[in-house]
């Protein structure tokens, strides 16, 4: 539970960027940006893993760089669900997989996993 809580953390912090950096991302409000986070991980744990293996030929054909167009499409797929968060079409939207990306990825240097036993 705190795990997710801190991937939703890291979330909100990404996509706080990407309204400030990328036009055509932008949110309402601090709830709009809070439930974004939590229905993006949500969709994150659902649809993706779902869409990944749908498009693995595409991903090894594209060596990856086809997985931004899965982020951006689970963005996109979380702005319709949220009437508060507005991704402006597809570019918008994968320069908002990249800046959280960037940002989760920068987070994941300085957080470490839990110890299981």
């Amino acid at each position: 539970m705190v795990r997710f809580i801190v991937q939703a953390l890291v979330t909100m912090l990404g996509l706080w960027l990407s309204s400030k950096i990328i036009d055509g991302v932008a949110f309402t409000s601090t709830g709009s940006l809070i439930a974004a986070a939590i229905i993006l991980g949500i969709v994150n744990a659902i649809v993706r893993p779902i869409l990944v293996v749908v498009t693995f030929p595409i991903t090894v054909i594209t060596l990856g760089l086809f997985l931004l167009v899965v982020n951006a499409a689970m963005i996109g797929l979380t702005a319709s669900f949220l009437g508060g968060f507005v991704v402006d079409g597809l570019m918008p939207g994968l320069g908002a997989a990249i800046v959280t990306g960037i940002v989760s990825w920068i987070a994941g240097a300085f957080i470490q996993d839990e110890p299981r036993g």
